[in-house]
């Protein structure tokens, strides 16, 4: 193994921590960290600090499930929320006379109280094999703390603190950066962020972990996931393994070809959005980014040859896993944490499962990425040991209670037994997370329809 892929192996999310942010009122806790109950070979064990013997076991795949509007998205985007936050809090203008900026997070809105209220992000991960634990408070105008700790000799060593405006560095940071970070620090700004800007190296494999990890393929984003991977099909390193990924979903596709817009059809695109937009003659030039535009063609073999099918031709099914074969292979390459909403939505459930063993398994995913995914697909949870998909520990739970606020649990707290028909059981609603449905109410209110 290369030094760049050991770095890789060595790097992954352990624990994921959130207040008053979307529809999590209260402090939801999400964990990758393997337990007593975890699958055979399953969690990756990574060192934590230097010349540790003892690893942290770290699972490569959870699930989280629940019923429609519990809050199982709202956990990915609770996680890209803080990504966001992290890679754009800094505007990079050191000018004092510059209106603050909005911080664009979302509380928990239907409880009046926690509007202005602060929220809470925070992460614990390991990077090349030093444990990290970085989080902040903020609100909508200002970063009300901030703070960083590495655990390099296995105990825990502050980075820096943040109150407001004031930093407390430690370690190798040197005093004499407190007073030029001072004047650029803004109060809606986190210190991360401007470390990011400045590159300064204690803080450097942070910036770079949110700027690789936390992707989230969203169920609204197909059509951008349809053009990432296309353009990924460019990269000759990596056309052959998203063509493979493609073609063992026995789709009946051969090969795929990217279409570009010509001269002449991007200039009249280019005249179109000039016209439509508030533009003048002191105005920079209107570019266009031809990858959001490129077009594709899929081969499929027939009885006759070779048959090309425009995008518009393909069902549903064959473009969800054409959008979701870019991301998963980026994350596989890179090592990444991977996001994915609705990943059962056109796809066979067997095809989905298969999807999962290929980030549980460490010989096709020997970069240990991971995938973190919700779902409405029980099978995966199995009725026996041996028909399981994911392990007891990879699996959570989302409920709304009645005040619209989402609740979070494992699995593992229900205590499951290793012959547990799993996925009956959550069917049943022995486990929560099902929605409450009324058939009487259904059938009334159907009845009522049809007499109107």
């Amino acid at each position: 193994m290369t030094d760049k892929a050991n770095i890789k192996a060595r790097t992954m999310l352990v624990a994921f921590r959130a207040t008053n942010v979307r529809s999590f009122r209260d402090p939801l806790e999400f964990s990758m960290e393997g337990t007593a109950v975890s699958e055979p070979s399953v969690p990756r064990e990574l060192p934590w600090r230097k010349g540790g013997r003892t690893p942290v076991r770290v699972l490569p795949v959870a699930g989280v499930f629940g019923a429609n509007a519990s809050g199982k998205t709202n956990l990915l985007r609770a996680m890209d929320d803080m990504r966001r936050i992290v890679l754009t809090s800094f505007a990079g203008s050191t000018s004092r006379r510059r209106k603050p900026r909005r911080i664009l997070r979302p509380p928990f809105k239907l409880d009046p109280g926690c509007v202005d209220a602060p929220s809470r992000y925070e992460v614990e991960v390991i990077i090349d094999g030093i444990r990290y634990e970085y989080g902040f408070e903020i609100t909508d105008h200002e970063v009300i703390s901030e703070w960083a700790t590495h655990y390099p000799k296995g105990r825990p060593a502050s980075i820096f603190k943040r109150s407001l405006r004031d930093l407390n560095f430690t370690g190798d940071l040197l005093s004499d950066q407190a007073k030029p970070l001072s004047r650029i620090m803004r109060p809606e700004s986190l210190f991360l962020s401007v470390a990011g800007e400045l590159e300064i190296p204690e803080l450097e494999p942070l910036v770079k972990w949110f700027d690789e990890n936390l992707l989230l393929c969203a169920a609204a984003s197909r059509e951008n996931r349809w053009h990432y991977t296309a353009s990924l099909l460019k990269d000759e390193s990596l056309r052959e393994k998203v063509l493979n990924l493609i073609q063992i979903a026995d789709l009946g596709i051969t090969d795929v070809h990217t279409l570009r817009p010509d001269a002449e059809t991007l200039e009249r695109i280019k005249k179109a959005f000039e016209s439509l937009s508030d533009t003048d003659e002191e105005s920079e030039p209107f570019e266009i980014d031809e990858d959001t535009i490129v077009r594709f063609r899929m081969s499929h073999q027939g009885s006759h040859g070779v048959v090309d099918l425009d995008s518009a031709e393909e069902s549903q099914g064959t473009l969800v896993w054409f959008g979701v074969a870019g991301p998963v292979i980026s994350a596989l390459t890179e090592g990444c944490v991977l996001l994915a909403d609705e990943l059962e939505s056109s796809l066979h459930p067997e095809l989905v499962a298969q999807l999962v063993k290929i980030f549980q398994d460490p010989k096709s995913n020997p970069n240990n990425a991971q995938l973190i995914f919700n779902s409405h697909e029980a099978r995966l949870l199995g009725n026996s040991a041996d028909d399981r998909t994911i392990g007891r520990d990879q699996a959570w739970f989302t409920e709304k209670d009645f005040d619209g606020s989402t609740r979070i649990y494992p699995l593992t707290d229900l205590n499951p037994r290793k012959s547990e028909a799993i996925a009956r059981r959550y069917t049943e609603g022995r486990y929560g997370a099902t929605p409450l449905v009324s058939g009487a109410e259904f059938h009334s209110l159907a009845s009522d329809i049809a007499a109107s």
